[in-house]
């Protein structure tokens, strides 16, 4: 799949993959709580006869793009964040849908457009916000204390020098305040060791780390996982694409749990429990991006998809 613009968004990783692996019916009800740019929204709805899509995203000009995209489709387009697909569905009046799709993590547009400040590449406002409202990074980075910041860089972005780097941030923002992208960059890559610089670029994992809690975004994932598995019909099926290792197994143990049977003692000789798996995984490995779609896009490198069908309620 080449990485080619729409509306200033690239198209979808894991298009064609996504689509077969809900196995969209014509008459189906779906949710889609990533709109994004409407890529992967669009080929539900496409599919839809006297179906309906249910497209949700918390980001303004996401919803600007995925409503004008959907157009003339059986879509209804909702500036919600996915925790609250319940919600949603029941201000829609409803109850069970076929499927439902999560893109997790930031998409192509907001990388590309400077002025989000998701990006180290670019001087823009250090912000990060998806929904363009509330606390921004810069207010994490301005308020923080030098244990809180390691915390987060520790936790969501994997850093094993979050100790360095929160504590040349607080040394730094007593001289002047930290506002943009590239002055907190330059503050990381000064604060480790030069073998680190040649590794690809240090910032990565703080920013990443910064974007997650400014956006609770393994807060919401949690959240939406259950909402959605239990929302679905008997037969209809949740598929998820993430893009970094801690979304991925947050995924994968839950969706073990949605498929774990008799919890008895090995040693009773017969299930006394009487619990069933409540779903079943569609591809037991995750889906990658093909060497086609990788060629094109080489953002597509680090998705991995996931689908698990509904077998009965929990």
């Amino acid at each position: 799949m080449a990485a080619v613009e729409q509306g200033g968004y690239h198209l979808p990783v894991l298009l064609n993959e996504t689509v077969e692996a809900l196995r969209v019916l014509p008459n189906g009800v779906y949710v889609d709580g990533t709109a994004g740019g409407g890529g992967h929204s669009h080929a539900i709805a496409s599919r839809l006869v006297k179906g309906h899509l249910f497209s949700l995203d918390q980001d303004p000009d996401a919803i600007a793009q995925a409503g004008a995209r959907l157009a003339g489709l059986p879509a209804t387009v909702v500036r919600r964040n996915f925790r609250y697909m319940d919600e949603v569905l029941r201000e829609q009046g409803i109850d069970k849908v076929d499927g439902v799709l999560l893109d997790i993590g930031v998409s192509s547009h907001q990388l590309d457009e400077p002025e989000r400040g998701f990006s180290y590449h670019t001087d823009a406002p250090l912000d990060m916000r998806m929904s363009q409202e509330g606390t921004s990074a810069a207010d994490l980075v301005r308020d923080l204390s030098e244990t809180e910041l390691a915390d987060i860089f520790f936790r969501f972005g994997e850093e094993k020098f979050s100790r360095r780097i929160a504590q040349a941030i607080v040394s730094a923002r007593t001289v002047t305040p930290i506002t943009t992208t590239l002055q907190l960059a330059e503050i990381i890559k000064n604060a480790v060791p030069a073998a680190v610089r040649r590794d690809g670029h240090p910032a990565r994992k703080v920013f990443q780390a910064l974007r997650i809690a400014v956006n609770a975004e393994l807060d919401c994932l949690s959240e939406a996982l259950d909402i959605a598995f239990d929302r679905l019909q008997v037969g209809g099926r949740l598929a998820v694409i993430t893009f970094h290792s801690l979304e991925d197994r947050m995924v994968k143990q839950r969706f073990s749990e949605f498929c774990k049977g008799c919890e008895c003692p090995p040693e009773f000789p017969v299930c006394v429990c009487g619990r069933t798996p409540a779903g079943r995984l569609v591809n037991k490995k995750p889906i990658e991006a093909s060497a086609e779609e990788l060629a094109g896009n080489p953002r597509s490198r680090s998705a991995k998809l996931r689908c698990i069908e509904k077998l009965h309620e929990r």
